[in-house]
């Protein structure tokens, strides 16, 4: 399997997460990648953080968002980033992080993050209102997705039986 590399960036283009995962896999959610625990990423220049459990991503095609699944004991389940769709090469997917997350625990608590940020940044960089809309209308459905429809119920567990 190939190692791809994953680069998220702000709307001015600063690297933020970034990390080497594994390719799994594609199917009609889009594309995974893997990392098994002890695996690390960096945001931006910022000292490089462990991983303690395995992981899976999940980077759809055309969507708005990237979905992040992480094995147990860790508390918070998935992990969705409100993205711009992402840009597939053969060895990188990249795409610009606009700020909200939604965010399942282990305990099927569901809650939004960043929202602060998200105002802010609106201003700063200067969002389009599409892009806004659409950030807003993505971050408003997967706060419902996430526990209701594949493949945040059983589907990630396969990829993530491959990392494990």
């Amino acid at each position: 399997m190939r190692d791809v590399r994953v680069v998220y960036r702000k709307y001015d283009e600063k690297l933020h997460w970034h990390q080497w995962m594994r390719f799994l896999g594609e199917d009609e959610y889009g594309v995974w990648l893997g990392a098994a625990a002890g695996s690390v990423s960096q945001r931006g220049d910022e000292p490089v953080v462990t991983q303690e459990q395995a992981h899976v991503q999940l980077f759809p095609r055309g969507k708005w968002f990237t979905a992040l699944f992480n094995d147990e004991p860790r508390y918070t389940e998935i992990y969705a980033d409100i993205t711009t769709p992402v840009e597939f090469s053969d060895d990188v997917v990249t795409m610009i992080d606009l700020d909200l997350d939604v965010i399942k625990r282990r305990d099927g608590n569901v809650f939004i993050d960043d929202e602060d940020e998200f105002a802010e940044h609106q201003v700063q960089y200067g969002y389009p209102a599409e892009v806004i809309a659409t950030a807003r209308e993505t971050c408003d459905w997967l706060v419902e997705a996430v526990s209701t429809e594949e493949p945040f119920l059983t589907v990630y567990k396969t990829y993530l039986d491959k990392v494990r």
